[in-house]
């Protein structure tokens, strides 16, 4: 992975990583409130070895003292110090548990040794290292004067001898600077126990990061599918916060329409012209007809996919016809906000023609929606059967046909149709879909050897870690603007993806029976009688 790989994940996961810190740092902090306070309170001692009456014997003398402070270490963390600090202070601890609370340490080319006293208490911290400076001492003078003072034997004629005074050494320990009374407590370091857990709040942040990023399954970049699976992806489409459920269509989609937009209006119109000038290059000999458009699972925003696209080719003058594939949770009619209840399925079983249920929308002319009609039982059944096939090739002669099909994991209704099409456009969605969910669905499409044209990435993050990710952010100032509303040539305001209104408001809608239209195909087609009905 290279350094920017690295960036990304951080960049995904910096709320994680920010608040495993935040926690590391507080939990810091709670465990040094209730931790007892510890004072440290230092004292020290030096080694002297008398007065020298010259130079060489002041060196002799310093160097012995140097020397003799090395053996005196172990001394000054013996149980006959800590022994004697028990009895002087009276308390209770055992000698072992008094010499766990003393440091005695020697500095580099000196003869002192500096105590370090650690009580609950700033004066029971100080009295501790000068008690135990004067137990070093006496210790010191017991073991340097052991043996000392001896008596001159008496001589055998009986005359009494004289007794040798006693010899001191010249070794002794003295004090050189009393412990002074310690204001603020050496443990806990409130301070460094906070840097301590901000740093391991941040490492396991981090880590969790990481880890996040090598199990987590769903798709978040084109990288990702093109590696696991080969496939080309043909288009990415960014999140649009004004989707709803009553509106999927992008204002302006269409470089005929009028209304108001917004910046996330203006990027998904232009990752759709993408999309567009994709699929017109990917077989320039045999371009393909007849598109099933499916996803893995349901939610994945195939529907609106579908809708926009087909406004977006229709915008180019092409002729588009989108059939609602559909037939157990239609949709199409609804995105298109014409009329349901009649459709494909009337076409199928002979209970109506083909320009009985197209329904043209939009001014240009291009566009025509067939809906799914009445749901049958048999979903399956007549979305593989040959009246199925031969209108998909009697649509595909005048027009691209854009099918909206359902999910390919749940059901099988996608795969039977992209056997009998050009190939299917898979929608994933970012950051929920699956690598397993869309390999399921390829493995669908094999078994009935369906081709899969590609795959869109759907619902892209335009901000943040995942813009980047994806490598698509759109630049909504290099779109022109126009929010005013214009009129066609028959003086009537319109507006991408509503119903048509006159100047006084009122609405043009489809006739309900549409049977009473007697229009012929090609005049759809043309964009002539049967387009005029919905203005």
């Amino acid at each position: 992975m290279e350094l920017s790989g690295y960036l990304r994940i951080l960049r995904a996961h910096w709320i994680a990583i920010v608040l495993f810190t935040l926690v590391g740092g507080a939990s810091a902090f709670g465990w040094a409130l209730i931790q007892p306070k510890v004072y440290a309170a230092n004292a020290s001692a030096i080694i002297t070895t008398g007065v020298s009456g010259d130079l060489g014997s002041a060196l002799v003398g310093d160097n012995y003292a140097k020397s003799r402070v090395k053996s005196y270490l172990n001394v000054a963390e013996s149980r006959s110090v800590a022994q004697f600090a028990i009895d002087k202070l009276s308390l209770s601890a055992t000698p072992e548990e008094l010499i766990a609370r003393i440091s005695v340490t020697n500095p580099n080319d000196t003869a002192v040794l500096e105590v370090t006293a650690e009580g609950p208490t700033p004066e029971e911290s100080r009295d501790l290292a000068e008690t135990w400076i004067a137990g070093m001492i006496a210790q010191v003078t017991t073991l340097e004067n052991a043996g000392a003072a001896t008596t001159t034997p008496a001589p055998t004629d009986g005359t009494a001898t004289p007794v040798t005074p006693p010899t001191e050494s010249i070794v002794k320990l003295q004090t050189l600077d009393s412990a002074v009374l310690p204001t603020t407590p050496s443990s806990p370091n409130t301070r460094l126990a906070i840097a301590i857990g901000l740093l391991l709040g941040l490492i396991v942040g981090v880590a969790y990061g990481f880890i996040r990023n090598v199990l987590d399954r769903r798709i978040r970049s084109t990288d990702t599918i093109e590696k696991e699976f080969g496939l080309a992806v043909v288009g990415t489409i960014p999140f649009d916060r004004n989707f709803s459920d009553t509106n999927r269509l992008v204002e302006h989609a269409s470089d005929l329409a009028y209304g108001s937009r917004t910046s996330d209006d203006d990027a998904v119109a232009e990752a759709m012209r993408e999309l567009r000038t994709n699929l017109q290059f990917m077989d320039i000999d045999n371009p393909p007809r007849v598109i099933v458009v499916t996803s893995s699972l349901p939610g994945e925003g195939k529907s609106t996919l579908t809708a926009n696209l087909a406004v977006t080719i229709a915008a180019s003058g092409q002729r588009v016809i989108v059939v609602d594939g559909d037939l157990r949770r239609p949709t199409v009619a609804k995105a298109f906000n014409l009329l349901p209840g009649v459709g494909l399925t009337d076409v199928l079983i002979g209970r109506a023609e083909v320009q009985q249920v197209l329904q043209p929308w939009g001014e240009t002319g291009k566009l025509l929606v067939m809906g799914a009609g009445a749901l049958p039982p048999n979903p399956s059944e007549l979305l593989g059967s040959n009246a199925m096939h031969a209108l998909l090739l009697e649509l595909s002669k005048q027009a691209i046909v854009l099918v909206d099909a359902p999910p390919l994991i749940p059901v099988t209704d996608a795969a039977i149709l992209t056997a009998r099409s050009d190939g299917a456009l898979i929608v994933a969605s970012a950051g929920k879909t699956t690598v397993d969910a869309l390999d399921k669905s390829l493995q669908n499409l094999a078994r009935v050897n369906g081709h899969p044209l590609g795959v869109i990435l759907n619902r892209v993050p335009r901000r943040g870690a995942g813009g980047g990710y994806y490598g698509y952010q759109y630049k909504g100032e290099y779109s022109a603007r126009d929010d005013a509303p214009k009129l066609s040539p028959d003086g009537v305001e319109h507006h991408a993806g509503r119903r048509t209104t006159d100047a006084r408001g009122t609405a043009h809608e489809l006739p309900v029976d549409l049977s009473e239209q007697q229009f012929s195909f090609e005049d759809l087609m043309k964009g002539g009688a049967g387009a005029e009905v919905n203005r």
